[in-house]
């Protein structure tokens, strides 16, 4: 596939994605009543497009540049554009020893290589896959008003520590299609994403109660009262809000 095929082909598959809002913002704007503000929209990964073509074209085809902006779309670590740009920079004029920059080929299908992968590499990309979406989902569904506990809130910590939460949402599909679900086992078997698994396993052993709210002895039970306690009352703020809205119409139109 050439440049002008490739780069349209890319953009119509990443330009449906935009990622999810941030949690902590949909749940502040839950809990006052208010809109979900503009920057709590994902990161437009429209811009991962560059990552795309350098694996079907070679990153030299693309250029440090571009691929910098794909990089930075991902938001990890807190870099920029400008810091990936300086990264890439360096490595590539690097005479000790030298980066390889050549095509990404190798690694742009990712189907092929979970199925070269051994039995023990792929039982590992799943325990890596199912353990960071469980964490990926605690995290989402503190947006949800999930009760929060010092257990929840240190998890989060670790994952925002590293900014991973904007590749955690791009990589983890809760009803994956059998492809999604090979390109995510492929992902998972990357030191990347196996040492955040590891760093968050090692908190959950330091402080592993999630579901208990600090002085509720009832602990799981108490966990989820509260969280349906706080769904209803949402509910019938939204209803209260609503009835009002409907009754100052009729008297409007009257």
């Amino acid at each position: 596939m050439g440049q002008n095929a490739l780069y349209p082909a890319a953009g119509r598959l990443l330009g449906r994605y935009h990622g999810a809002a941030h949690p902590v913002q949909v749940r502040a704007a839950l809990e006052t009543g208010r809109d979900v503000p503009a920057e709590a929209e994902g990161p437009d990964f429209r811009r991962m497009v560059h990552l795309a073509a350098a694996a079907g074209l070679g990153t030299q085809e693309v250029g440090a540049d571009a691929l910098a902006e794909a990089l930075a779309a991902f938001g990890m670590f807190g870099l920029t554009a400008e810091d990936w740009a300086q990264m890439l920079s360096a490595a590539e004029h690097d005479e000790t020893p030298g980066a390889d920059w050549g095509p990404l080929q190798p690694n742009a299908d990712m189907v092929a290589r979970v199925q070269r992968a051994s039995d023990e590499e792929l039982v590992r990309a799943r325990e890596v896959h199912a353990g960071l979406r469980g964490f990926y989902g605690l995290y989402v569904l503190h947006g949800l008003l999930l009760p929060d506990t010092p257990a929840q809130a240190a998890l989060r910590q670790r994952i925002d520590a590293w900014s991973m939460f904007p590749l955690l949402d791009h990589v983890i599909t809760l009803n994956p299609s059998p492809r999604q679900f090979a390109e995510a086992l492929a992902l998972c078997r990357e030191p990347l994403l196996e040492s955040m698994y590891e760093v968050l396993m090692e908190q959950v052993s330091e402080d592993p109660a999630i579901f208990s709210i600090p002085g509720d002895a009832t602990r799981a039970v108490g966990f989820g009262e509260s969280w349906m306690r706080a769904l209803r009352e949402l509910s019938a703020s939204g209803r209260a809000a609503s009835e009002g809205g409907d009754a100052n119409e009729r008297r409007t139109a009257g």
